[in-house]
């Protein structure tokens, strides 16, 4: 273990990603992530690595495409107008099936919107940004520690499915400070390369988990990586409809069929929980304190966080929404995960929702006040107005659930 020190969650994140094997990085300037591309253009010429400053966002996911072809382990970060100008080159990886990492250190939008302020707006683009059906997944840190790791683990998530694989930080979780010792090994995994004759090298064929082995450039083995349909060879086949279809379920279940494998959450005092709490990242860390005043209150409240976001935990909110009497979801958004929360539910617990978009995130005693009115059933009517109070974002509103608790 290393010794422990002062460091800032896009520091950890930085040494995460670098303990996993990351040696390439291409970035851009952008409040709040900007720090990530200071300490990589520190951090990677003492490893080995490279660090380039591209000339804007759209360069920077193409660079770092090129080099995870050429077999490096590679990443980007940004903030949400730089990641939407990535969207583009992020379905081409999806598509050619490259592996990296993407960090977007979420602020308020839309457009430049709170430059310096931290928010939840962007899960739904980490879901749906690239047009198309496509696999997608992403994961939330809620700590300094937990930067270091999630960057340690999306690594090797984008290596293990050959895919783009997103951390939502923020700019609260970017810039924050916490005492921390990064351990001296973390698991790593590789990308499966070919190891058989060059001959009968075919790029795109799958193996038993769906996933094709990846040739380094330049390591004698021939294939075009090609953002059009595609066959095994990597021919393009726009127009073939069978091929079509088998290459989209495919890139699909790749990750859906191994959702248990990808699912991380966390979970404080479920056991026995009457009122859940669902929120991620910065917003969890206010959950987590207002769930601990309430249990001391001998309200039986509970927090379920949930680590990776996409694929969305399912199997785990449906455990909690069979035996909870209501769900609260908190998040610095609109409520990007309250329909996903509403959907696994299928009108069993009641939910509610609590959010903060002013670039202030909820404060524990707003998400007690909520628990206080679940544990009660004092809740607002579904078709009432939002309530506000002064000092607050938007209150909290009852929908999706049977009789109130």
């Amino acid at each position: 273990m290393s010794k422990a020190r002062l460091m800032q969650g896009n520091e950890a994140l930085v040494e995460g990603a670098i303990a996993a094997g990351v040696r390439f990085f291409a970035g851009y300037p952008i409040t709040p992530a900007t720090e990530i591309s200071e300490l990589m253009a520190q951090r990677l010429p003492r490893v080995g690595g490279r660090f380039i400053q591209m000339e804007d966002e759209m360069g920077s996911m193409a660079a770092i495409i090129g080099a995870a072809v050429a077999g490096a382990k590679a990443m980007t970060a940004s903030s949400g107008p730089g990641i939407s100008l990535k969207q583009e080159n992020i379905g081409f990886a999806v598509m050619a099936e490259i592996p990296c990492v993407v960090v977007d250190v979420m602020r308020g939008g839309p457009s430049t919107g709170l430059a310096t302020l931290p928010a939840q707006m962007d899960v739904m683009q980490a879901r749906w940004g690239p047009h198309g059906d496509h696999p997608a997944i992403a994961l939330a840190p809620w700590s300094v520690a937990e930067c270091f790791d999630v960057a340690v683990r999306a690594v090797n998530l984008a290596e293990r499915f050959r895919t783009p694989v997103t951390i939502l930080s923020d700019a609260e979780i970017a810039h924050m400070r916490e005492v921390f010792a990064p351990p001296d090994t973390v698991e790593i995994v590789d990308r499966v390369r070919p190891t058989g004759p060059r001959s009968e090298y075919v790029p795109y064929r799958p193996d038993e988990r769906g996933i094709p082995a990846m040739a380094d450039f330049g390591s004698g083995y021939r294939w075009h990586p090609d953002s059009n349909v595609h066959d095994e060879h990597g021919v393009p086949a726009a127009t073939n409809h069978v091929v079509a279809d088998r290459l989209v379920r495919r890139l699909v279940s790749k990750v859906t069929d191994h959702v248990d494998e990808i699912t991380q959450v966390a979970e404080e005092w479920l056991d026995d929980a009457e009122v859940v709490v669902f929120a991620f990242g910065s917003v969890a860390r206010s959950a987590s304190e207002a769930v601990d005043v309430a249990r001391a209150e001998g309200i039986r409240a509970g927090l379920l966080r949930p680590i990776s976001i996409w694929p969305f935990p399912d199997a785990v909110v449906d455990r909690v929404a069979a035996r909870a009497k209501a769900i609260l979801v908190a998040e610095a958004n609109l409520g990007q995960l309250l329909g996903e929360v509403q959907r696994v539910n299928a009108g069993r617990a009641t939910v509610a929702h609590f959010s903060r978009i002013d670039g202030l995130l909820p404060r524990p005693e707003q998400i007690l006040a909520r628990i206080r009115e679940l544990a009660s059933g004092a809740l607002t009517p579904p078709s009432a107005p939002l309530s506000r109070q002064a000092g607050e974002g938007p209150g909290v509103r009852a929908s999706q659930g049977a009789s109130p608790c």
